[in-house]
């Protein structure tokens, strides 16, 4: 990202392994749930987009996810997106979708900048029997 255009990565986690527990579907999850696990995830986000702090930002991205946001590509977004480094801290959840593994939260994003709304998008799956994202995006 910056927050502004990350790809949905696929987790590369086999489904099931005979020495791990059964694998977890956040599908499954209640809308409470999820919201209780993207929420501090989409606020961390807009913090470390703002600050322009990398390796914060990524913590928490699957290992594709994490691997295909070098440190160039995402420090260019960061120096060249006005909109990236002003994010509002407030933002509005509006839904949640759920497919296959993952599951897309979508909240209404602000600038402190720029005026207008924007449609972010925060998509969250298990891997290695973590919570990570996958895909985070704002339009």
């Amino acid at each position: 990202m910056s927050l502004v255009d990350l790809p949905q990565m696929r987790s590369t986690t086999p489904v099931s392994s005979s020495h791990r527990e059964p694998r977890v579907n956040i599908i499954e999850k209640t809308d409470e749930e999820i919201r209780a696990i993207a929420e501090p995830l989409w606020r961390d986000l807009v913090k470390h987009s703002n600050e322009g702090k990398y390796g914060e930002f990524v913590k928490n991205f699957s290992s594709s996810m994490a691997l295909a946001m070098d440190q160039v590509t995402v420090g260019h977004q960061f120096a060249n997106s006005e909109l990236a480094r002003n994010l509002s801290k407030e933002f509005e959840y509006l839904g949640i979708i759920r497919r296959g593994e993952h599951v897309t939260v979508l909240y209404r994003q602000r600038s402190t900048k720029k005026a207008g709304e924007w449609l972010a998008r925060l998509v969250l799956g298990y891997e290695d029997g973590k919570v990570r994202i996958f895909g985070a995006s704002i339009f």
